[in-house]
């Protein structure tokens, strides 16, 4: 029988993290999913062993090693289920996150093709990180987890994840062309998503400190938008709420991303991304209503 949901987890070398994940699965109130793990070419013996000894229900796919994105990428054909949720193997979900985020889903329009909700961060950061969908400002920040509840169409229609990009923004650059394929989100205003920070993350050890590298190859990968005309028709048309951009202040970061040195831009990056993330986790907690949520959920 065909699940309502796949869940597919990118693995390399990330055996001692399998355990976690895999518990907050067996801890889903909603039970209707199959669970995906894409080996991506796995080198460490324990990893392998760990791997070796999964239920049988578990279905492993194996092959080379080719990065994050094309591990999501393999895992998407895999799945079985018309709805398909990434999740990292050091990564976790609260127990309702399924029940919750696929009921939104299935009674939204068709043109809702994901839902997100909050992050609770976890490891060498902790807090609520709230996470907000505005169309126009998701071409120059990053504000969606990668962990979006997807329709399989809706990954289609994009292209999936660019295999390319290795060293990270992959989610970024792909949620850039969900948006610009149509589609739209749903928020759920709670930290349902559970997100190990660390300092020998991508995020923090590779992606931020090459942004100055990864930003420009987003702006050389959609040329036809990143120009002050196409931006202006483009803030036009999006009317979301808590947009926070505009096409001059948007053009500043395109051309900051042109011109100044790539190491630059990764170095002043990196320093803020630090600053805001412990800025925003402080605020959750003393501000966010969501935050009691947290207990409610088994953390």
């Amino acid at each position: 029988m065909t699940p309502a949901v796949s869940i597919v987890v990118p693995c390399y070398n990330g055996g001692r993290f399998l355990g976690q994940m895999l518990a907050s699965l067996d801890a889903q109130t909603f039970r209707d999913f199959e669970t995906i793990i894409v080996d991506d070419g796995s080198t460490d013996p324990d990893t392998l062993s760990t791997l070796r000894a999964l239920p049988t229900a578990i279905k492993v796919v194996r092959q080379e090693n080719q990065g994050l994105a094309a591990a999501r990428n393999t895992g998407f054909r895999a799945a079985s289920a018309d709805i398909v949720l990434p999740l990292d193997c050091d990564d976790a979900l609260a127990p309702s996150f399924l029940a919750d985020a696929v009921q939104v889903l299935n009674s939204s329009a068709p043109r809702v093709g994901f839902v997100f909700t909050d992050m609770q961060a976890t490891g060498s950061l902790g807090g609520v990180l709230p996470r907000y969908l505005s169309r126009f400002d998701q071409l120059f920040l990053n504000r969606l987890p990668y962990a979006l509840l997807l329709r399989k169409t809706a990954w289609q229609s994009a292209g999936g994840y660019d295999a390319t990009m290795r060293d990270g923004y992959e989610d970024w650059e792909f949620n850039i062309r969900l948006i610009l394929a149509g589609w739209e989100g749903v928020r759920i205003a709670r930290p349902l998503f559970r997100y190990f920070v660390s300092a020998e993350g991508m995020l923090m050890s590779r992606s931020a400190r090459q942004h100055g590298r990864l930003w420009r190859r987003i702006i050389a990968r959609h040329p036809d938008i990143y120009a002050l005309a196409p931006l202006r028709k483009l803030r036009a048309a999006w009317h979301d709420p808590n947009t926070r951009f505009g096409p001059w202040s948007g053009l500043v970061l395109v051309w900051g991303g042109k011109m100044l040195p790539e190491r630059l831009v990764g170095a002043i990056f990196f320093h803020a991304l630090h600053a805001t993330h412990w800025y925003r986790v402080r605020r959750g907690i003393l501000t966010s209503p969501t935050a009691a949520a947290i207990k409610q959920e088994g953390a």
